[in-house]
């Protein structure tokens, strides 16, 4: 789906971009589900898209149900809060989803406490507890409040979650 919207986007001149999050207009309330979607430039896509197959496969390994309620809350949680408190500017791309699954998968570890959970979040830590950097200001052009609105919205629902998880 984010290629189909990236293509859709080069192919119409570009004509997606106003449909991200602009904090606090109330015009742009609803792009808080359009906003995941969109991209700047390819190689933003390809980010996205390398860190979406890692953290979304783990997600997956609990469920496709709990992928999209997990990804569905992520993103409602996180444009949010962006929408609420960022700073001024277009705010797009998929980086505070992702950022929710990688949480996500490292919380699911606190909260249920299951040796494959523990692993999993071990991994996590280990190959890409680096990510905990983009949740802190740094160029002007990132949002990293969409990444520390996403990381915090993936701990917010595993502790939501930490009785049912499992039945997915």
């Amino acid at each position: 789906m984010l290629i189909l919207v990236h293509v859709a986007h080069i192919v119409t001149g570009g004509c997606f971009t106003g449909w991200g999050i602009q904090p606090r207009d109330p015009q742009s309330l609803l792009h808080i589900f359009t906003s995941p979607f969109l991209h700047g430039s390819t190689y933003h896509l390809a980010n996205n898209l390398l860190g979406m197959a890692i953290f979304g496969s783990l997600c997956l390994l609990r469920g496709v149900p709990f992928f999209y309620r997990s990804s569905l809350f992520i993103i409602v949680v996180s444009g949010l809060l962006v929408w609420l408190f960022a700073r001024g500017g277009l705010h797009i791309g998929a980086s505070g989803w992702i950022f929710g699954l990688w949480s996500l998968a490292i919380a699911m570890a606190v909260f249920q406490r299951r040796v494959l959970d523990v692993v999993i979040a071990v991994g996590v830590v280990l190959l890409y507890g680096g990510m905990i950097f983009g949740v802190l200001p740094g160029r002007p052009n990132i949002s990293f409040e969409a990444h520390l609105f996403g990381a915090l919205a993936g701990v917010l629902y595993a502790y939501l979650n930490r009785k049912t998880a499992t039945r997915s």
